[in-house]
């Protein structure tokens, strides 16, 4: 990774409904453009992004999605807002952003949910961009939003079932149905209950790594809250997307250079998500880590020479 580096702008944008999104700039203010898509939906940007592209060539730009980290407000202080929470609206607030820093296109790197973000904003706005450089890619559909809370716990099934318990979903009830209810609901013990349960779904079944360990979070109870509210809103709803959408809009998309960056042992985000996408996409590349799982060392460089190998020359 290239040194730490420090924003040298930040600010917060209105974008509509009441809402302002944090963002930073980093980098060269000349340089060619990489909007980071952050993972969640509400986990926030962190500094490392910041070291994935090299600061003398790339103008690095980062913001966090409505309703989480410095943008305000934060999901959990007006649920009556939370609806105006889409990926439609995020599409619209990376536009803005676009157009408040004077950016034509820029490279998306996305990670995770980052990756959904990218593919919609990318076919909603094709012209804007320059390249797609994916890590740990999902599609947040219906299919994918039933094996990371039903199917997959078959392979964590001691977890699972505590995960479910936790849940305690209505006959026929899906489980993200439940804890949306009850992480959105009114009852504050209730709702504390709930998103521990979720956040230590979340840890038990994100790798196969053998001995891996899941990426440390934040403390922070009320970090926590707003990471699973936004979670169990966007996985409760698909994204917002119709299913099958990101599949069928990919010929507005398939002109444009992207590289898939995926963990064998990812179980959250599988890696034959992006080998569908890869197929279907000519002259893309796929990179598969073979020890690695949702996110690692060895995936961070491979993303790292994928930017720079995207906007060489």
């Amino acid at each position: 990774m290239h040194p730490p580096i420090e924003p040298f702008a930040t600010g917060l944008l209105p974008v509509g409904d009441g809402n302002a999104i944090y963002w930073e700039t980093s980098g060269n203010p000349a340089g060619a453009p990489v909007l980071y898509l952050h993972g969640g939906p509400g986990g926030g940007v962190k500094t490392g992004y910041r070291r994935r592209a090299d600061p003398e060539r790339h103008l690095v730009v980062g913001f966090e999605q409505r309703g989480c980290g410095r943008s305000r407000p934060l999901a959990t202080e007006d649920p009556d807002r939370l609806a105006t929470n889409t990926t439609q609206a995020l599409i619209a607030d990376a536009e803005a952003l676009r157009e408040h820093l004077g950016v034509q296109r820029w490279l998306l790197h996305g990670v995770s949910w980052g990756t959904t973000l990218a593919l919609a904003y990318a076919q909603a706005h094709p012209e804007r961009v320059s390249a797609l450089v994916l890590m740990a890619t999902g599609l947040t559909s219906a299919a994918e939003v039933r094996w990371m809370t039903q199917d997959v716990g078959r392979l964590f099934p001691e977890q699972w079932q505590r995960f479910h318990d936790a849940g305690a979903p209505r006959p026929g009830q899906r489980l993200v149905d439940a804890y949306h209810e009850k992480i959105t609901g009114a009852d504050e013990q209730v709702r504390a209950a709930a998103v521990r349960a979720w956040l230590a779904w979340e840890d038990a079944h994100v790798s196969l790594v053998p001995g891996g360990h899941p990426v440390a979070q934040p403390a922070d109870p009320g970090w926590q809250e707003v990471f699973a509210t936004l979670v169990v809103h966007y996985w409760k709803h698909a994204a917002f997307l119709p299913e099958g959408a990101l599949l069928e809009g990919l010929h507005r998309v398939t002109h444009l250079p992207v590289t898939f960056v995926q963990g064998r042992y990812d179980v959250s985000g599988p890696p034959d998500v992006a080998w569908r996408l890869h197929r279907a996409w000519p002259g893309s590349r796929f990179v598969l880590v073979d020890d690695e799982g949702h996110g690692g060392a060895g995936m961070v460089r491979a993303v790292e020479e994928a930017i720079a190998a995207r906007t060489a020359g």
